[in-house]
């Protein structure tokens, strides 16, 4: 099979009216094979053209390859650098699907750069996303499908990202059961660009300990270091692993399973959900000497970087984990919504009920759905019950502002207030007011007359509704 590439000399100065850099048979001799067909130097352990267990055959065995074309097809998500769409790979196995196999297992096959985009963070920051091509999205699916239950039952029962039948919530509640276990003083670890600056030579280590099919490892060291392409340059990839890659959460999983099994031979109880990690004590002073005890091995051993400044140790009340906060009542530790999740909820409600969107009242209230039961059935677990009903009305109150706007001429406000039961002197008076839209929206004007049961029977959602229908 003739393996396009990306990042040719010509299709760097050459690229498609859509942005993105055209397909091009030619090899970019600045990194072609270099980065590719590198035989993994780093470790002893590892042979490229060892075919012990033939897991790569498993990987591209023709029933785990279509079950691998059909998850992603499912995933959908966005082209990589080559602009093929998911929709695409339909027709790519039949007609390519035998050749991609031969190549692959002749070891010829030489990963595409992924298409580096930066998505914006809660802070303010941005985090790197790499997305691969729609082919390569296959091949990695395929080799998770393969790799992940060999090493899933290395992991351990305290580790819940990226693993099967296990979620955030059940993450939460291992957290508040050590709580109300006396363990209320946590290490709130943070690990400083986990994905951008993961030790490949480390990471690969680690693989070959598990996989002694060499053709695997480097197959997977080829897509750790296939670059990426940033506008229109290439970059190399040295160091880390291209977060939005399909095999990226289990070789963060494999490498963190690293430190999960420190801890657990150390004693320590911890709660970890992908790099987000809380170790437990019992005092203040104990998980000081936790922190102190454990930074040599993260950064020494797995050579990854600890954020001394976001690394705290606080009484758990004081913490958030996953978007939940913690607080201590008669009857123990019990679970709330993080005061920063509230803001964070409250600063997408003024997005989708903006006066000034554009938007239609069906289209308001289906985005506004979304959200509510997402943002309920993700913080389900919490004590909300007053937050939702305060929230709420002030909620209502923002779509009655919403729709006053729209009714925006006085004859339209007149006929609508009239509609909904304002006499004719009433109607006249009040669609000639002239104050601001949020007074408006908490008088007695619109309250009256755009109740809540109305807002309700036209189909508005509420949290406080959709609460009691999950917290039954």
């Amino acid at each position: 099979m003739n393996v396009t590439k990306i990042g040719t000399k010509e299709s760097r100065t050459r690229c498609c009216s859509n942005g993105y850099c055209q397909r091009d048979s030619a090899e970019h001799k600045g990194y072609d094979r270099a980065l590719t067909e590198k035989r993994i130097t780093e470790s002893n352990i590892t042979n490229a053209d060892s075919e012990v267990n033939g897991i790569l055959e498993q990987i591209l065995d023709r029933d785990n390859l279509n079950r691998a074309f059909k998850q992603v097809k499912k995933n959908k998500g966005s082209h990589g650098v080559d602009g093929m769409e998911v929709e695409h790979l339909l027709q790519y196995p039949k007609d390519n699907g035998n050749e991609l196999r031969e190549t692959i297992l002749e070891g010829k096959y030489h990963p595409n750069p992924v298409r580096r985009v930066e998505i914006p963070k809660d802070n303010g920051k941005k985090r790197n996303l790499g997305i691969p091509t729609a082919v390569d999205r296959v091949i990695q699916q395929a080799i998770l499908q393969v790799l992940s239950p060999i090493f899933e039952p290395q992991f351990s029962e305290t580790s819940y990202g990226f693993r099967p039948k296990r979620s955030t919530h059940d993450a939460i509640k291992k957290c508040k059961e050590y709580a109300n276990e006396g363990y209320t003083y946590v290490v709130d670890m943070d690990l400083e660009k986990f994905f951008d600056v993961v030790n490949q030579s480390k990471m690969v280590e680690i693989l070959s300990r598990t996989i002694k099919d060499g053709r695997v490892i480097s197959l997977i060291h080829k897509y750790l270091r296939a670059g990426a392409i940033v506008g229109r340059r290439f970059e190399e990839t040295n160091i880390g692993l291209a977060q939005g890659g399909n095999i990226s959460p289990l070789c963060s999983n494999i490498m963190l399973n690293e430190l999960d099994k420190e801890l657990e031979k150390r004693g320590i109880k911890f709660v970890r959900y992908a790099d987000d990690i809380l170790l437990f004590a019992r005092c203040k002073r104990s998980a000081k000497r936790i922190l102190s005890n454990i930074l040599p091995f993260i950064e020494n051993k797995l050579k990854l970087r600890v954020n001394r400044e976001k690394t705290t140790v606080a009484y758990i009340g004081k913490i958030k984990f996953l978007g939940y906060g913690f607080y201590p009542s008669k009857a123990g530790i019990k679970l709330r919504v993080h005061s920063k999740s509230v803001a964070k909820m409250k600063d997408k409600i003024r997005e989708v009920t903006s006066r000034s969107n554009g938007i239609g009242y069906e289209v308001l209230k289906l985005k506004l759905k979304q959200f509510v039961v997402g943002w309920v059935n993700y913080f389900k677990l919490a004590d909300m019950k007053n937050l939702l009903l305060n929230t709420d009305q002030w909620l209502r109150r923002r779509l009655r502002m919403f729709i006053w706007k729209r009714w925006k001429k006085i004859k339209t406000r007149y006929r609508m207030l009239r509609k909904l039961g304002y006499n004719h002197s009433n109607a006249k008076k009040y669609s000639n007011t002239r104050k601001g839209y949020w007074h408006i929206a908490g008088s007695q004007i619109l309250s009256c007359s755009i109740t809540d049961n109305r807002l309700r029977e036209a189909g508005y959602q509420f949290f406080t509704d959709y609460y009691k229908t999950v917290s039954a």
